[in-house]
């Protein structure tokens, strides 16, 4: 489960994350509170212009910053964010604790805020993959996801504990200090065991690229539909809560312990994802059918403990099923176009909630909070038809007879789903036949013994030699792609190498 902290450059960027994932959630938690009780009555439609102006750049930049995940080093990249981030959490900060921030302050901070996030999240995601190998890559996906829903966890309540014991303001200036855990792991990662990646070349067509390339792959398309049904519809988990405990008469304690309790489910599902050797779209199927079933079960609860423990159900799908789409896409994209793709993979799953979140609210004001569940429960098992239907008609899946038990039924691919394999490239590997063989090594001892007396024994002409042979016999694979592979018809249907026959 926990592999991938074997490397030490992750577990030092894991750390740093952590604690910076951390003072995400609290000042999130206070720049919400301040738009809504502070700089304005109440206005909720304040708080949604807030919102809109922070995740507005990651979907309107997709290309460009995708491209700059691509060409230029993350690490570099990473520590010019990061430092803006601190920065404007400062300066907001500052304006707060001394009473000058007004709402056009918050305005221009969610802006300034969605602008640096839109280049900081592709090459945040990304970055795993240049601190694991790519047999761990998936792992660390699913780590990284276990630190951000253990945040979620802390996060929010250490804000309002702070809201009310220091001030709002302070919060914004304890999340700027956050970001001095991050940069210092940075500075502290080893440059030689980071893994150098293709970057994208100077070449026309390159902000359409990563559009181009999922195109062409019918499994990342399948990937991208399921999870902008699960972000539109299934992952407003506010306005559940919220509205599923005024529905059961409860106030804004008993609405924020729900917020904690979902995220347990949620740090389940992203342990869980981390102990599967890799990501398989078999598994976001199978999730998305659980989601599916966990909010209809939701739904149906008559009281308010018995809401909030299925709210476990809940986070455990959701994040199952964001994890291991996550390392799915992750592992089995060209490193070189890595970056292109998972800002169009953030771009989705982010792009959903402004489609997808007024729906819900409306039905929940129009028919009830338990109708809006219902909602998110169609969308989720559609999701998992999509998912099923691609498998069948693309992949050939099929049920058939168990080879030992008649009553257990078991599936079968006419051409069997890849999951998050390496290309590992080799060079070419010289042959000889047998008497071609037997006549270089005779012409190579007769030269030894032709000159043994003259040189006194081996020198170090033959180890050079020997060591050249050796270069050129054995392909130069490096151990982090040595990964191992699915099955495939193309390797079963390999033909064997035939051994040469003796001569008599």
């Amino acid at each position: 489960m926990f592999r991938s902290l074997a490397h030490r450059n992750y577990r030092i960027w894991f750390i740093g994350a952590l604690v910076s994932n951390v003072g995400a959630w609290m000042q999130a938690t206070a720049q919400n509170w301040v738009v809504l009780t502070e700089l304005t009555d109440n206005d909720a439609f304040a708080v949604g212009i807030t919102m809109a102006l922070q995740f507005a750049p990651q979907l309107l930049l997709v290309p460009i910053t995708g491209l700059i995940a691509d060409r230029f080093d993350r690490r570099k990249i990473l520590m010019v964010t990061q430092t803006l981030l601190m920065l404007l959490g400062l300066a907001l900060g500052i304006l707060l604790v001394f009473g000058h921030a007004e709402l056009w302050h918050l305005y221009l901070f969610a802006l300034a805020l969605g602008l640096v996030n839109a280049i900081d999240n592709p090459a945040r995601q990304t970055f795993v993959s240049d601190l694991v190998s790519n047999s761990d890559m998936s792992n660390a996906v699913a780590l990284n996801s276990a630190s951000f829903n253990t945040a979620r966890m802390i996060g929010p309540a250490v804000a309002g504990f702070l809201i009310v014991l220091v001030g709002s303001g302070w919060v914004f200036i304890i999340n700027a200090f956050t970001f001095l855990a991050v940069l210092g792991a940075l500075a502290m990662l080893r440059g030689r065991q980071l893994k150098r990646m293709p970057r994208a070349p100077h070449a026309r067509g390159q902000f359409v690229a990563g559009f181009r390339y999922v195109a062409g792959r019918p499994d990342l398309v399948v990937v991208f539909v399921m999870v902008f049904l699960i972000g539109a519809f299934g992952m407003n988990f506010p306005i559940f809560s919220s509205t599923m405990a005024v529905e059961f008469g409860r106030g804004a304690g008993e609405y924020g312990l729900l917020s904690s309790i979902l995220a347990i489910g949620s740090l389940t599902g992203a342990l869980l994802a981390a102990r599967r050797d890799r990501a398989r779209i078999r598994v976001v199927i199978v999730a998305c059918a659980f989601l599916g079933f966990a909010t209809l079960t939701a739904a149906l609860m008559p009281t308010y403990w018995a809401f909030a423990a299925s709210t476990i159900l809940i986070g455990l799908g959701a994040v199952t099923i964001l994890t291991t789409a996550n390392g799915y896409v992750q592992t089995t994209t060209e490193p070189e176009l890595r970056g292109r793709v998972m800002a169009l993979y953030m771009a989705i799953l982010a792009g959903g909630t402004p489609i997808g979140a007024p729906i819900v609210g409306a039905v929940a004001d129009g028919m009830g909070p338990r109708w809006a569940l219902g909602l998110a429960a169609v969308a989720a098992m559609l999701a998992a038809l999509i998912g099923l239907g691609w498998l069948i008609v693309s992949r050939g899946m099929r049920l058939a007879r168990h080879p030992r038990y008649a009553w257990r039924p078991t599936v079968r691919f006419a051409d069997a789903p890849t999951a998050a394999i390496a290309a590992v490239t080799t060079q070419a590997v010289p042959t000889l036949r047998v008497d071609q063989l037997e006549r270089e090594i005779e012409r190579e001892f007769g030269r030894d013994r032709e000159g043994a007396a003259g040189r006194g024994g081996a020198t170090e002409r033959d180890a050079e030699r020997e060591r050249r042979s050796e270069r050129e016999l054995v392909p130069t694979v490096p151990n982090d792609r040595l990964v191992p592979a699915d099955f495939s018809e193309e390797v079963a249907l390999t033909s064997p190498i035939r051994l040469p026959k003796p001569r008599s």
